[in-house]
């Protein structure tokens, strides 16, 4: 394992950078699964008042390239504004396994994602930060804190700071359940004011499905509500794995 890789490499990359909420954005967990393939399909859709519904969907292949490296390339499409649904961007996520799982009471991970939007003018997306993770019995909790820039793009911008979290209890490996949220606090050095700050949270649903030896299928959906004037004010999302 090399820890040290994923703090070099975000430091090269803290140049100029805009922060977006998603509706497929999706909580990262720290682990890394050596060797494993998968093919990953995300989408969500949310809503604001009286605005158009947003949309959007991913699709990727991934591999765990190494005990501590899972590396993911994703196909990004979006739909807004009532028009047609059309390719938004291309994304190359990348998640380090910090610490043997399991070795210390809290698991550490570190994500960078690196994506090209289809529209130039808006450069290149950076996402990079810590993923944690625990268990207290039954439950898993799960808690990051990420950071989010342009680099490269037309006009002004600014880190901006997001952050996940799920809190899910293990019924069965078919059937899990829990809650998720999401949020955007605006720069990361000063916060916006807080009825700017984006905050969304709700009811989860987790599963993992064996379909063949050392096959499974794994899923995950939540039913976010907005906490905030900013946020929308629900948000539907889902995500299913392949894996192999």
């Amino acid at each position: 394992m090399k820890p040290c890789m994923p703090l070099l490499i975000a430091g090269a990359l803290l140049g100029p950078l805009n922060a977006q909420a998603e509706p497929a954005d999706y909580v990262q967990t720290p682990t890394v699964e050596y060797g494993e393939k998968e093919i990953d399909f995300k989408a969500g859709s949310a809503r604001k008042g009286d605005d158009p519904r947003e949309s959007a969907a991913s699709l990727g292949f991934g591999y765990g390239a190494k005990e501590w490296w899972f590396t993911e390339v994703y196909l990004k499409y979006k739909r807004e504004n009532n028009e047609g649904t059309k390719h938004d961007a291309v994304e190359w996520e990348n998640k380090f396994q910090l610490t043997d799982t399991g070795k210390y009471p809290v698991d550490v991970g570190f994500l960078l994602e690196i994506e090209r939007p289809r529209d130039h003018a808006e450069g290149w997306e950076v996402e990079w930060g810590p993923l944690f993770e625990t268990d207290f019995g039954r439950i898993q909790l799960n808690a990051n804190a990420l950071f989010k820039r342009n680099y490269r793009a037309e006009g002004l911008a600014e880190t901006q700071l997001l952050y996940q979290w799920q809190a899910k209890y293990r019924w069965m490996p078919r059937f899990e359940f829990g809650f998720q949220g999401f949020g955007e606090m605006g720069k990361w050095d000063q916060w916006a004011p807080a009825d700017e700050r984006s905050h969304r949270a709700g009811p989860a649903v987790f599963g993992k499905l064996p379909v063949g030896e050392r096959q499974a299928i794994r899923y995950n959906a939540a039913w976010l509500v907005g906490a905030s004037q900013a946020a929308s004010d629900h948000t539907f999302r889902m995500q299913v794995e392949y894996e192999f």
